[in-house]
């Protein structure tokens, strides 16, 4: 008799391989269909979409009380509320508002932004870091550094 922490069964092994396979490969064509933004590094919302994509593909796999089908259907609604957001988000201003943040911006001619950098919870060495990625050796050497919707820190480097 084997220990069920170590191995259960041969069906359950095949259960895995079987559910798993065609799960992850109804997941890939959903999102194809979807197109490129499904899985876009926009915003909080599109990491929200992605996690809970994740999670609902390992329940079906993983999880015997959970039909193929249903699981399917599951990944189906998430992408499809999704594609709907996202729609409506390009569509109407206010949509777009709720879901989507706006750039914040943390250094501007070589000064830090110290209420927006605590806003944001964004240290000095923070953006000392992005200038020294964008081959800059100072904030002054920086027009401006902004926070981006999706998290990043984007370099305006000074002209001239």
């Amino acid at each position: 008799m084997s220990d069920p922490l170590i191995f259960d069964s041969w069906t359950g092994l095949g259960r895995i391989l079987l559910a798993g396979t065609l799960a992850y490969g109804a997941l890939v064509a959903m999102l194809r269909i979807s197109g490129k933004r499904t899985l876009s590094k926009m915003n909080a919302f599109d990491l929200i979409v992605t996690v809970a994509l994740g999670s609902t593909l390992a329940t079906v796999i993983l999880n015997r009380s959970v039909p193929l089908a249903e699981g399917v259907l599951a990944l189906a609604l998430l992408i499809c509320l999704q594609y709907a957001i996202t729609w409506t988000s390009v569509r109407w201003p206010l949509a777009e508002s709720i879901v989507k943040s706006e750039p914040t911006l943390l250094l501007h001619g070589g000064c830090f932004l110290d209420d927006a950098m605590r806003r944001q919870r964004v240290t000095q060495a923070e953006i000392l870091a992005a200038l020294r990625e964008s081959g800059l050796d100072s904030p002054g050497a920086a027009r401006s550094v902004v926070l981006e919707t999706d998290g990043s820190l984007s370099v305006v480097p000074r002209t001239g």
